[in-house]
């Protein structure tokens, strides 16, 4: 707090100094007549003209008229006292202007800002009636911006946390478009109409979860409503088959996994289906595994310290998807990447249809590629469960 009033003093005084600068110069160089204002802004006026009709903006006979009228002016003036402009009470004014402009500036920011925020008093727990009256500022903005998608999506989303199915629905139709390519809106909106007819998400509910698995086959709220919608038309198969996807998404020991794993399993009961027989190959395909060399060609070129990344790009993209780090004084190596050294979750080698492997010793033990450093590449993308790779280290990144 201190220190924002410190700053704001500092500001105030060089806003005043700023401000006081005119009496400065008048005390300076004595008071201005008003004869010499007059002439000041009459050689403007005249100099404008000229402007004008050298461009073209003014005719001629236009240009004769507005010059004579300033001449007839300009004489007139002429013929009046020549008074001061400026009278002595200057100093009175900038006085004047040295208490008004902090009070007035106080009174501002009290009004439009937040002086509680210059206190050590907490702030104010937002309370229901805040959120009500947000959401009824929202939707009076909204009323004057009907083409704005993304507000009505949000006052809709608003209306459904609170409890307003009436007021969501419309506000959801009002932003439809934008609904429509947005699978978490579609599977908000779906579960909205469902809610309202009795948990029912036949008809126009389930057309939405169908659009939202389009544009997001995994979008797990849509999955988990489109299983429902199988399930209560009695089509077990289907539910336990959508589940599972849903399931493969959760990680395995979670509360979530097993709730649905018991909903999956009930399912099949009441459908009379087997559970899927455990893939055989399964626990073997997400990993690559070989060998990796350093050529003596660059053997020179390499410290025993320096760092050895074993990289696989998942279907071409430059990101890696798994990563294994080793030293040059562990070379030669045998290698195996799998899903255990997934970069990030959920892109693991076992979901890449093909996979480029590469060995790099990094100079500056930086993951990222940089000039100097020696690669090496398998040459041909790999598929996922591939093994007796070979990798040799033999050329230097340019």
């Amino acid at each position: 707090m201190i220190a924002f009033l410190i700053a704001a003093a500092a500001l105030l005084a060089v806003t005043l100094a700023l401000l006081a600068r005119p009496w400065w110069r008048r005390r300076g160089s004595g008071a201005a007549t008003r004869r010499a204002l007059n002439a000041a802004i009459y050689r403007d006026e005249f100099a404008d003209l000229e402007r004008d009709r050298a461009s073209g903006q003014l005719g001629e006979a236009d240009y004769e008229q507005a010059r004579g009228d300033l001449q007839r002016r300009l004489l007139e003036d002429a013929a009046e006292n020549d008074a001061p402009v400026v009278a002595d009470h200057g100093w009175r004014t900038l006085a004047g202007l040295a208490v008004a402009l902090p009070l007035a500036a106080a009174g501002f920011y009290y009004w439009l800002g937040n002086p509680a925020a210059l206190g050590n008093n907490p702030q104010q727990p937002i309370t229901n009636a805040d959120v009500d009256r947000m959401v009824a500022s929202l939707a009076a903005k909204l009323e004057k911006e009907p083409d704005n998608l993304q507000g009505w999506a949000m006052l809709a989303r608003s209306y459904k946390v609170l409890h307003r199915p009436e007021e969501a629905m419309r506000a959801f139709e009002k932003a439809l478009p934008a609904v429509e390519q947005d699978p978490q809106l579609l599977a908000d909106y779906a579960d909205l109409l469902a809610s309202q007819n009795g948990g029912n998400l036949d008809g126009r509910p389930e057309q939405l979860v169908n659009m939202a698995l389009k544009l997001d086959p995994n979008h797990m709220q849509s999955l988990w409503l489109a299983g429902t919608a199988a399930f209560n038309r009695n089509d077990f198969a289907k539910a336990a088959e959508i589940w599972d996807r849903a399931l493969a998404q959760l990680p395995p020991d979670s509360d979530d996994a097993k709730m649905l794993s018991n909903i999956i399993a009930e399912a099949r009961q009441k459908g009379g289906v087997k559970a899927p027989a455990p893939k055989a190959a399964a626990a073997n395909a997400g990993y690559v595994a070989g060998r990796v060399e350093l050529a003596a060609s660059v053997k020179a070129q390499a410290a025993p310290d320096d760092t050895v990344f074993i990289l696989a790009r998942g279907d071409g993209a430059p990101m890696p998807v798994a990563v294994l780090r080793a030293r040059v004084a562990d070379l030669p190596m045998d290698f195996r990447l799998d899903d255990s050294n997934a970069v990030m979750p959920g892109r693991n080698i076992s979901a890449a249809k093909t996979l480029n492997i590469e060995a790099r010793v990094s100079k500056s033990g930086d993951a990222q590629s940089k000039p100097g450093d020696l690669s090496g590449t398998v040459g041909s993308p790999v598929k996922a469960g591939a093994k007796n790779l070979r990798i040799k280290i033999d050329s230097v990144v340019r």
